[in-house]
């Protein structure tokens, strides 16, 4: 009886002993960091480099005994140094068509000196995920501007079912091509920056942060009296010319019914823009010009 206790106490000690010298052996030896993006953009390639980083922890690590390996699609590779640095290591995984998400985690081996025993260890991650975008910006043409200005974002994977947003308020969006889009910017409250950003079908991209800065225009006449298909001219004076691309004047009036107008552009280097309006059904209202001056401007118009 007491020999079947002190067996079984040592059995446990022993068990202990070596649960311990397993935790020693491979609970901080390594550090293992990913430094493959999470979102990685689409190529026609459809060959996407990972890469980590490895670095040994521990004195006791056998030199030279270190094998770095990707496990991705329950397949097997091993990682090659990079020219970057003496701990970084990559590979180039080729994507089946289709496929949106790479799912992988890295495995090292290594050898390990403990008390002159030299014993193989291993480690591994948990499971790592990037996903691949065709949508994705390469630039802003420009990160301020007033508002009506027309600028252009350069990327890859645009559609016609984009829209660039201000801190989530739509902007007019114009689809040039699959690598390029134009906004207008929006009449929003000048003087500070705005997260924009570009949502569609693929999802919500970021673009970067724009400043809406003040500008100032005059109207001339500063209201309108019209009968019933009479047209006259409203001319609108900017103190600078136009940038490139243009300015739109986002106009917007509340007796739709009674005021005929074309859209508003000055054209890129211009300083002044000409239209018609024409009364409409009769009636009375504004015509609304939002970020110049102190805010907005307003033209009273009147149909008889």
């Amino acid at each position: 009886m007491q020999n079947t206790r002190f067996i079984r106490a040592k059995s446990a000690v022993v068990a202990l002993g070596a649960a311990l010298g397993l935790f020693f052996l491979t609970g901080c030896n390594l550090g293992i960091t990913n430094l493959t993006p999470s979102v990685l953009p689409e190529n026609p390639s459809q060959i996407y480099t990972i890469s980590t980083r490895v670095k040994p922890k521990s004195v006791n690590i056998v030199p030279g005994s270190l094998t770095v390996r990707i496990i991705v699609d329950a397949q097997s590779f091993e990682m090659r140094k990079a020219a970057l640095g003496a701990d970084i290591y990559e590979f180039d995984y080729q994507l089946p068509a289709g496929r949106t998400e790479l799912a992988y985690y890295f495995l090292v081996n290594y050898k390990f000196e403990n008390q002159g025993v030299i014993v193989p260890r291993e480690e591994f991650t948990d499971v790592i995920r990037s996903k691949i975008v065709g949508r994705y910006v390469l630039s802003l043409e420009t990160n301020r501007g007033p508002v009506g200005a027309r600028v252009s974002v350069l990327g890859r994977g645009f559609t016609a079912q984009d829209t660039v947003t201000f801190d989530g308020t739509p902007a007019r969006t114009v689809f040039d091509s699959a690598n390029a889009l134009s906004f207008f910017v929006p009449a929003l409250e000048t003087g500070r920056n705005y997260k924009v950003e570009i949502a569609g079908a693929n999802g919500v991209s970021a673009v970067g942060t724009f400043r809406i800065d003040p500008t100032s225009l005059t109207v001339s006449p500063t209201e309108l009296s019209l009968t019933k298909g009479q047209s006259e001219t409203l001319t609108f004076t900017l103190p600078s010319p136009a940038p490139t691309g243009g300015l739109l004047l986002d106009i917007t009036t509340d007796a739709p019914d009674s005021v005929i107008m074309p859209e508003v552009v000055v054209e890129a280097g211009s300083t002044s823009a000409v239209v018609n309006v024409t009364g409409g059904k009769p009636g009375s209202g504004s015509l609304f010009l939002k970020g110049f001056g102190s805010g907005e401007i307003t033209i009273p118009v009147s149909v008889k």
